[in-house]
């Protein structure tokens, strides 16, 4: 069953950096702009790029992530010879190990992809926040006949360092990849998207595999091996809203960016839709100051207090005399009456005692407030 291309979505990520919203969570699987989940993006991506064959690397905390996913309904990628398959590293091969590295993840499923014979294998992650149509990568890999093409993006030179840079030709062929560099000599780039000639990646998975000395990674190892054997290689520009969520004040950021009218992210595009299993209501974005009295904002959550510039998940109850502001309050709160959330993160199935005081001053990260943070919270009140 001959596939053109083949997306392998890495979704395995711990997300230590997000602190208390990934305790028990695999990234990926974190709660997004009001009703969806990180990798909605991805997996929407797939859909709308007309993808069809995807699988999903998993490992870390993956029963939410697995339960997410399910069969793929929700993305039209519950297909009965090809869909969306999810890939446990303890199942990949016999006796199994976790995945040490993106490249290892892919090279323990060859078999999986080898199995649709395709020409090409779409690397993606899990856990960024962005709309691209993979068809327009796809061909410019297939017109450069290249054996790789790594999807960029210009970054602000001052920020460049903190990434993985690729410097080009003029038609975007890759001569060099620095990984932060301290002294950048580019300002693109790569956002972790790549497109391979299957016969191509194959080869250097194996060779990749038996190095000891080998991190068994795309940006550390594979690419830069590539690049060595001056194998075909090249960048595909893109300008569209990106955001790698990795960390609470970029997750944060991003939320807010839904409320921006200036923002290039937009969930209103009805040409180019984000799919989510989680909820048929719609996410709420409260970009001005609301006060509503006994009022039912949809049919999951009641709203009594006073909400500004915030973002409300499924099954919220905000009590009477409340107020929130820049926040996003997560499925399954209750904020007590009287409370104050400013600039906070509230996880899921958290209740906020009434005449509870939480602020994060302007300029410093958002404050993530789980059921953990309310009783030490309490206990020093007391």
């Amino acid at each position: 069953m001959k596939k053109e291309c083949v997306g392998m979505l890495l979704a395995g990520g711990e997300g230590k950096r997000l602190g208390k919203l990934t305790g028990s969570l695999a990234k990926p699987a974190v709660y997004f702009g009001g009703k969806y989940r990180i990798i909605d993006f991805t997996l929407s991506n797939c859909t709308n790029s007309g993808i069809y064959t995807v699988g999903v690397l998993t490992q870390y905390s993956p029963l939410e992530l697995n339960q997410h996913i399910g069969i793929g309904k929700p993305w039209d990628l519950d297909r009965q010879k090809d869909g969306v398959s999810i890939l446990s590293p303890y199942t990949a091969k016999q006796g199994g190990s976790w995945y040490c590295g993106t490249a290892d993840a892919i090279y323990q499923n060859i078999h999986f992809i080898d199995q649709y014979d395709p020409e090409y294998v779409l690397i993606i992650s899990g856990d960024h926040i962005y709309h691209m149509n993979y068809k327009h990568l796809i061909n410019q890999h297939k017109n450069n006949g290249a054996d790789a093409t790594i999807s960029v993006m210009e970054v602000p030179w001052e920020e460049a360092s903190r990434f993985g840079i690729l410097n080009t030709t003029e038609d975007l062929r890759i001569y060099e990849f620095e990984e932060k560099p301290a002294k950048p000599k580019s300002n693109l780039a790569s956002m972790g998207i790549y497109v391979f000639t299957w016969s191509a990646l194959k080869a250097y998975l194996l060779d990749d595999a038996v190095n000891n000395n080998s991190s068994h990674d795309f940006g550390k190892d594979i690419i830069p091996a590539m690049l060595n054997d001056e194998k075909k290689l090249y960048g595909y520009r893109f300008n569209g809203y990106w955001k790698d969520v990795g960390t609470i004040q970029s997750y944060w950021e991003a939320n807010m960016d839904l409320l921006d009218d200036t923002s290039s992210l937009s969930l209103n595009d009805k040409t180019w839709r984000t799919y989510s299993h989680d909820s048929n209501n719609p996410p709420q974005f409260i970009d001005k100051t609301a006060v509503i009295q006994d009022s039912l904002i949809n049919s999951g959550c009641w709203v009594k207090g006073t909400v500004d510039h915030s973002i409300i998940f499924d099954s919220v109850t905000v009590n009477e005399g409340s107020s929130i502001s820049q926040s996003i309050i997560h499925p399954n709160v209750i904020v007590g009456a009287n409370a104050v959330l400013h600039k906070v993160i509230v996880t899921e199935n958290t209740v906020i005692p009434e005449n509870t005081v939480i602020t994060t001053s302007d300029g410093q990260e958002p404050l993530v407030v789980d059921q953990e943070t309310i009783k030490e919270l309490l206990s020093i009140q007391i």
